[in-house]
């Protein structure tokens, strides 16, 4: 993959060093912390006599310069202070690095997204990022990608798992059976269901699978390898394709009254705007689903049009851990981790600076991530808790066993109208993703 747009940003370099001379005489405390800070995180790598504790603890806060630079310059954006900006930009241009430490590569990121948001060119950067990412991606090698992540994380797999097993219990007894997918995951949830439909107990049911289309050649092709698998396992198997939401109607689908439908919703929620999520969840129901899936990351970016601050805080506290756990996954020098990096390269762009922007080819606006209490006070609008079963509980237990220490599964406990329903993945006890089950 070209690797250009993720270099130092020569623009930034040239655009702050005239006035290099002039910020280095501006008051800000935290400069020399950081600096300080970095070289002693630098030190601490190649030092072999250190193993204290006491050297542990200073290494790791002196771990954390990345977040302190960045706050201070989105504090500065918000205030609209030119010269801290510029000069905080800059400082952040000199340390960060996509190659680095967990803490080079955020400041690398967000950097790239805070100076997006100074000089009002949101729009344009995510457009580029997006060109050279469609242009350097392949079906193979997007596939690979997703498979190794999978292989190593269960960030993903886990709310395949979920879900499936709440489809699975939804389809018990029915002989036809319709999945509308509006996911983008290049169908790699399916294959364990269809394993699971060929050794139902009773007679293996019919399978449509409707997906919503991705580029033109990428899903021609999933189609043919969802064919063939289903072929494989003795499934009768049926793949459509729609072109957008619009055709989330009985007629649109092509649903049979003798149909048995499930929606299933995996990442593709917050991309739709906040204005049309009742509309769309009212669309599911009209399709009398026996069960409607939902899953999606544990973050809250709604107020990033209205309180820069709070969305840079939250945006930052979710994608440190996200590189956090990808550091922890990966190999230093791995390629799927630097791709999995470049990809929250532009979520952060398209949060951080393309707010309130909408987008020719139809991208809609920034991704407003919702929680899952809030996303469940959308759905308990419209439908019922699911719930999920002990069996789903246990084969999601035995997911994670599969991985590192670090991840478990947190089951909400609480009653009544306004508790939170579905499991949520953990990593180091943070929730990340949420994942659940609604009937009509």
């Amino acid at each position: 993959m070209d690797t250009s747009p993720y270099t130092r940003n020569n623009h930034l370099t040239t655009l702050f060093h005239s006035n290099h001379n002039h910020n280095n005489n501006i008051n800000i405390a935290v400069d020399e912390v950081a600096l300080d800070n970095m070289h002693r995180a630098n030190h601490s790598h190649t030092s072999t006599s250190r193993s204290s504790d006491a050297a542990s603890e200073t290494a790791e806060d002196a771990n954390k310069w990345a977040s302190k630079l960045l706050r201070e310059c989105a504090k500065a954006i918000s205030e609209r202070d030119s010269t801290k900006t510029h000069h905080l930009l800059w400082m952040l241009n000199e340390l960060a690095s996509p190659y680095g430490d967990c803490d080079q590569k955020l400041a690398s990121y967000f950097l790239q997204a805070l100076f997006c948001k100074a000089t009002e060119s949101g729009e344009r950067c995510y457009k580029t990022l997006s060109s050279v990412a469609e242009k350097n991606h392949s079906f193979d090698s997007m596939r690979k990608l997703i498979l190794k992540f999978q292989e190593v994380s269960p960030w993903t797999t886990f709310g395949h798992v979920a879900s499936n097993g709440a489809i699975l219990e939804a389809f018990e007894g029915h002989p036809k059976l319709h999945i509308v997918d509006i996911s983008n995951t290049l169908c790699t949830q399916w294959p364990t269901l269809l394993e699971a439909l060929a050794t139902r107990n009773d007679e293996t049911p019919h399978l449509k699978l409707t997906v919503l289309a991705l580029t033109g050649s990428v899903i021609k092709e999933v189609g043919q390898r969802m064919e063939k698998f289903a072929r494989l396992m003795g499934v009768p198997f049926q793949f459509n394709v729609i072109n957008g939401l619009s055709d989330i109607t009985k007629e649109g689908l092509g649903i049979g009254e003798d149909e048995a439908v499930a929606v299933n919703c995996v990442g593709a929620l917050r991309r739709v705007e906040v204005e049309e999520r009742e509309n769309l969840i009212r669309a599911f129901k009209s399709l009398s689903p026996k069960v409607v899936t939902v899953v999606e990351e544990e973050a809250d970016f709604r107020s990033c049009g209205e309180d820069f601050t709070k969305c840079f805080e939250e945006c930052l506290r979710f994608y440190t851990l996200y590189f956090e756990m990808l550091e922890e996954s990966f190999p230093a020098t791995s390629n799927e981790r630097l791709m999995l990096e470049r990809e929250c390269s532009r979520s952060i762009v398209r949060v951080l600076a393309c707010c309130g922007e909408e987008f020719e080819d139809g991208g809609g606006e920034c991704e407003r991530r919702e929680r899952g209490s809030q996303w469940c006070e959308r759905l308990r609008n419209v439908f019922s808790p699911f719930g999920c079963s002990d069996d789903v509980v246990d084969d999601v237990k035995a997911l994670l066993k599969r991985y590192r220490p670090g991840w478990s599964l947190l089951v909400s406990q609480s009653q009544g109208e306004d508790h939170v329903s579905g499991i949520y993945l953990t990593w180091k006890e943070e929730p990340v993703v949420w994942a659940s089950a609604w009937k009509p």
